[in-house]
């Protein structure tokens, strides 16, 4: 079975500036009290309700805002001007390419979670220059990447020579107890409008979308929490908020129409967090990081069936094969077909096993006589970002378990995600 997924324009927001602030003009209705026998203690209780929420949204907005940090980067890019000679100068140049996003405390440390992408240089390591500025100061001060997890688009990084009194963290929640409905509270600094307030509510508390940067640049399919509060370029790596003030989730993305022929994002009131419960897992694994990137939690598996391309051979699923293909090699309709394991890693622990036949075909490699993975707790799988997407969230001692196919028959294999899968 091919999987088919719906492709939309997530435009990566806190890159860039440039665009054009518009308001929308939302008309107001009159609230028609003559209609109604009851109807001026209507237009109280409303003018009443909105005051109770107004309250709230300012009490978590004095209380937690100070949480709040504005980040600037500054990345040395150098660039070939082959025309250069004709005027006597230099075929290479070095521009600076400057970026701006939010992050937030989360501890008396000083350490501030941001997106990967805010702190991203252009070779995928960290910008040459951090730093970071808190409410109510006008100077700023240098920060360092304490870790960077590029696949689930979260950075760690820690200021220098900041006042301790100025470290204010905001707690965080639990984004597992969510339920579309609830009030959201979003700050950061949408287009480096710095310590920016908008409000909404959540939206959807599963959207599947690729979310970080794997291999190729392409992000894993993951969970994660959508919302109406106006997010723009700048807001990622800011907070969004409940009603109680406790961190939900982290803004990274919004699905921009506009983005696609101005090449710049605008809220269309289509935003997505990663859930905060992913980053609390994360935590201890970036605080440990040393300044190095970590990556989801590997089984130990090399694709057995690759496409050639002209990057070199991309893993695929089963189901990118014909269906005669598939008859004469008695492969299922769809899976990741496994070539090797790699030995000490939970795949080769589990008693999964590769191939040990290969062969060439017209657009690939394949190699056949080993384990296909056809489901992975139940949920049908056919790339390894589909095993990734279910893997993304897992942290040490959890467990997997996936349905493997082989030689016409299937069976049941439990996976430990022990340290090594987090190597």
């Amino acid at each position: 079975m091919k999987s088919r997924r719906l492709a939309i324009l997530l435009v990566v927001v806190g890159l860039g500036l440039g665009a054009t602030l518009l308001r929308d003009q939302v008309p107001v209705g009159d609230a028609r009290v003559a209609h109604h026998p009851t109807g001026v203690e209507l237009v109280q209780a409303e003018a009443g309700g909105k005051l109770e929420n107004e309250r709230n949204t300012m009490q978590i907005v004095q209380k937690y805002e100070p949480g709040l940090v504005f980040i600037s980067t500054e990345q040395d890019v150098t660039t070939q001007d082959p025309f250069a000679w004709m005027y006597g100068g230099s075929d290479s140049q070095t521009q600076v390419q400057r970026g701006v996003g939010s992050g937030f405390f989360v501890n008396r440390a000083g350490d501030i979670l941001t997106n990967y992408h805010v702190v991203a240089g252009e070779a995928g390591g960290a910008a040459n220059r951090i730093t970071i500025r808190v409410m109510g100061r006008s100077q700023s001060v240098t920060a360092k990447v304490i870790g960077m997890a590029p696949q689930y688009d979260l950075a760690l990084i820690r200021p220098t020579g900041l006042d301790a009194k100025l470290i204010r963290p905001i707690p965080l929640g639990n984004s597992d107890a969510l339920k579309a409905g609830q009030k959201t509270i979003a700050m950061g600094a949408p287009f480096g409008l710095d310590f920016s307030v908008s409000e909404g509510i959540v939206s959807s508390v599963a959207r599947q979308i690729p979310i970080g940067f794997g291999a190729g640049g392409q992000g894993i399919t993951q969970k994660a929490i959508q919302t109406d509060a106006a997010i723009n370029p700048g807001n990622s790596g800011g907070p969004l908020l409940d009603s109680a003030g406790n961190v939900i989730g982290i803004n990274t993305q919004i699905y921009s129409p506009s983005g696609q022929s101005t090449g710049v994002g605008q809220s269309a009131g289509v935003g997505f967090a990663i859930p905060v419960n992913v980053a609390k897992n994360l935590l201890p694994r970036l605080q440990a990081a040393q300044g190095r990137m970590i990556s989801a939690p590997q089984l130990g598996i090399v694709p057995g069936l690759l496409a050639q391309t002209q990057r070199g051979g991309m893993p695929v699923g089963v189901s990118a094969l014909s269906a005669a293909a598939r008859q004469q090699w008695q492969l299922p309709e769809n899976g990741i077909l496994v070539g090797a394991v790699t030995p000490g890693l939970p795949a080769a622990k589990a008693g999964l096993r590769g191939g040990t036949q290969e062969r060439q075909f017209r657009g690939g490699q394949v190699t056949l006589g080993g384990d296909v993975i056809v489901a992975v707790n139940g949920k049908a799988v056919d790339g390894l970002e589909d095993l990734q997407a279910v893997l993304i969230d897992r942290k040490q001692g959890d467990s997997v378990t996936l349905k493997v196919w082989n030689a016409g028959k299937t069976r049941d294999v439990k996976v430990t995600l022990d340290a090594t899968a987090f190597r």
